[in-house]
């Protein structure tokens, strides 16, 4: 029998240089062109919950992706592989995490 499916959030930080949009490149672009790939891929296999970024980008910008998954381990696997934490543009710490409430569509 699976274990009944777990909640944790990731929470994204871009790193300090990217923290200013004139450092930003071609480079940083295509890699967030795949993290958002990516999730769209989590999304669409039942893993992804909710993901979304604060405005503006300075040294309080964060993002957050809240996940769906088996296991904690299962849960680090799927941050440390987000392409822009393993091409280390923004930093990431990984949270177990529980709704309290959740709105009915």
């Amino acid at each position: 029998m699976a274990a009944a499916p777990i909640h944790f959030i990731y929470v994204l930080r871009p790193a300090p240089l990217l923290c200013d949009a004139s450092n930003w490149t071609d480079r940083e672009e295509e890699i967030v062109e795949r993290h958002l790939a990516r999730l769209q891929e989590l999304l669409e296999k039942g893993q992804l919950l909710l993901a979304g970024k604060t405005s503006g980008l300075d040294e309080k910008t964060f993002g957050i992706v809240i996940l769906e998954v088996g296991s904690p381990e299962e849960a680090a696997t799927i941050m440390n592989a987000d392409p822009a934490v393993s091409e280390e543009i923004m930093t990431a710490e990984l949270y177990p995490y529980s709704i309290a409430l959740l709105r009915e569509k």
